[in-house]
């Protein structure tokens, strides 16, 4: 029995729940299909599928089955990707998901460069707060905030993201510029909403992590919008230093000299991450964008 044939005839009938259509992708009779999906239930002994006469669905072992057999295909369908574009050069879909902040900001204009050096590629970008797991989603490369994932990725640091307080010079004027952390809940807060929910203000003081949250007045997953509120004196923010660099150096807003310092993590370390399969480097398209988008960004902001 040729046993990946029939690994791969199994997983697509399973994703199609039919014997006629899994069969006209692979243009071969479905009578095939059936007869090597019925030699690898008997080398397993075990049922794989339930055949009806409108559809076919997998058993319970069959789903488990397929789960992890779906994964061993894409697994080896991407080292055969990487051996036979070993020697080639930079060319096909490349996709890219970025968190918002860093897509629109960094990542978009670094693209048409990209696209210029390699017009061979193909561009697919997806710029979205929420995560993409590069095994699951189709991702090559993506770039994500907050600390080192756990994902059996590569994770390359490419900016600090540490968020720290700012305010107008009107909001300061009028309110009073806060000393420590404790001033805080007394002013008003403007947040910027995660995937998880709005980060808290929180401070380390004598081993105790506090929660020092000003009460909000805004809450966002909009930043333009919250830095626009800053920058009109509605109240005190916290970003990361790279996006806060305009504004400092227009004078729009300023760094509030908090001791001890407020964080929205216990954890320390948050950066910007790229990540991607370490065994798929050596794939032409990933390698040109990894070193380039590298390159361009880590040490620039």
């Amino acid at each position: 029995m040729d046993q990946l044939r029939a690994l791969k005839y199994f997983v697509k009938i399973v994703e199609l729940g039919n014997f006629n259509k899994a069969a006209a992708f692979f243009s071969v009779p479905p009578s095939s299909l059936s007869r090597r999906v019925a030699d690898l239930e008997e080398s397993l002994g075990a049922t794989l599928l339930k055949r009806t006469t409108r559809v076919v669905q997998p058993t319970e072992v069959g789903r488990e089955y397929y789960q992890q057999v779906s994964e061993v295909l894409g697994q080896l369908e991407k080292s055969n990707e990487m051996v036979k574009s070993y020697q080639t050069k930079p060319s096909g879909k490349l996709s890219i998901s970025a968190m918002v902040g860093v897509g629109e900001r960094i990542l978009l204009p670094l693209l048409d460069e990209l696209s210029e050096m390699y017009p061979e590629l193909i561009l697919e970008v997806h710029i979205s707060d929420e995560l993409a797991a590069l095994s699951y989603d189709e991702v090559d490369i993506a770039i994500r905030g907050g600390h080192a994932p756990n994902e059996r990725v590569v994770a390359l640091p490419l900016i600090d993201n540490t968020f720290i307080p700012v305010a107008s010079p009107d909001y300061l004027a009028r309110m009073g510029t806060p000393k420590t952390p404790l001033d805080l809940p007394h002013h008003k807060g403007l947040y910027y909403r995660m995937p998880t929910g709005p980060n808290p203000w929180l401070c380390e003081i004598e081993g105790q992590w506090l929660d020092v949250s000003a009460p909000a007045v805004v809450i966002s997953n909009d930043d333009k919008w919250l830095l626009d509120k800053a920058v009109r004196g509605k109240g005190i923010l916290m970003m990361p230093r790279w996006i806060l660099k305009p504004y400092f150096d227009r004078e729009e807003l300023i760094e509030i000299d908090i001791e001890p310092t407020v964080s929205i993590t216990q954890k320390p370390g948050l950066a910007i991450y790229l990540l991607y399969q370490k065994q798929r480097y050596h794939v032409p398209k990933i390698k040109v964008a990894v070193d380039f988008l590298v390159e361009r960004i880590k040490g620039h902001y």
